[in-house]
């Protein structure tokens, strides 16, 4: 008994420190910019609603726009219909 929960603290302890990668993508955003380069630093940036917008701040930089593939957009509720009871 005490080997099989010793197994299963050293697997939790052993997932437990993979590092955790984070998030580049923004799933706000529909438009990222990949900004590149020594000077500027290699980044993503996702604050854009459209690709005009995106290029528009990317105009002179060595950057380039492209889709967020993780763009989650807001689920909208389904209208709601309020049911009145008629009194006759």
């Amino acid at each position: 008994m005490r080997s099989l929960a010793f197994a299963f603290v050293a697997i939790g302890m052993l997932l437990a420190s993979a590092p955790a990668q984070a998030q580049i993508y923004d799933p706000s955003y529909p438009v990222c910019m990949h900004v590149y380069g020594e000077e500027m630093g290699d980044r993503m940036d996702c604050i854009f609603t459209s690709l005009a917008q995106c290029a528009a701040s990317a105009f002179g930089l060595p950057a380039t726009c492209l889709v967020n593939p993780y763009y989650a957009p807001a689920r909208k509720q389904a209208p709601t219909r309020s049911y009145r009871r008629r009194v006759w």
